[in-house]
């Protein structure tokens, strides 16, 4: 009998050995905790811009993507499954907020931000070009953009272009907070 006809076959399979399945869950879970050990040690070292890129965090994240395709092939070749084990899923919002605050419009089942950034530098010839024009180009692009998301069916709650941070929207926006760069 052939891997497809045993693992992907429409009957079912009684002698399944899950102790494979168990040791790759096991050692990913494993990799995970040296993760949260390692992240809040560099953390405590560093920036969270420098600590995503720091030479520790990288490996163990590519450490932990191979073993979540080692269990995946484990469950795969075990069961004759396609695990989706690396979604990130959110639940729904508990009340007219998502998970950051930001207040949903009515009849939606979820709303979440979504990020765009540029590093964009000018060239030193000619000698006259600045970054000022970039926001203004970003500025007319997300206009662009956001009316494409409103024909698409989506409702474009908030949008906003900034320069030098990330952009804030309604309640993130803490009255103490300098917004000299954003727009």
């Amino acid at each position: 009998m052939s891997h497809e006809d045993a693992t992907h076959g429409p009957a079912p399979m009684p002698a399944v050995d899950p102790e494979p399945m168990h040791r790759a869950v096991d050692t990913l879970a494993a990799a995970l905790h040296e993760y949260v050990g390692t992240a809040v040690g560099v953390r405590a070292e560093f920036g969270a811009a420098e600590a995503d890129e720091d030479p520790r965090i990288l490996a163990l994240e590519n450490r932990i993507g191979q073993l979540n395709a080692t269990l995946f092939d484990r469950l795969h070749d075990g069961l004759g499954m396609h695990p989706d084990l690396t979604s990130s899923v959110w639940g729904q919002a508990q009340d007219s907020h998502d998970s950051h605050g930001h207040q949903v419009p009515d009849g939606a089942v979820i709303a979440e931000p979504f990020y765009l950034g540029f590093l964009v530098a000018a060239p030193q010839q000619p000698a006259d070009m600045t970054l000022d024009g970039v926001i203004e180009l970003l500025d007319e692009t997300g206009e662009e953009v956001a009316g494409r998301l409103l024909d698409a069916g989506y409702e474009v709650v908030e949008w906003a272009a900034s320069r030098g941070q990330a952009a804030v929207f309604g309640d993130d926006v803490d009255e103490d907070e300098d917004e000299e760069g954003d727009r």
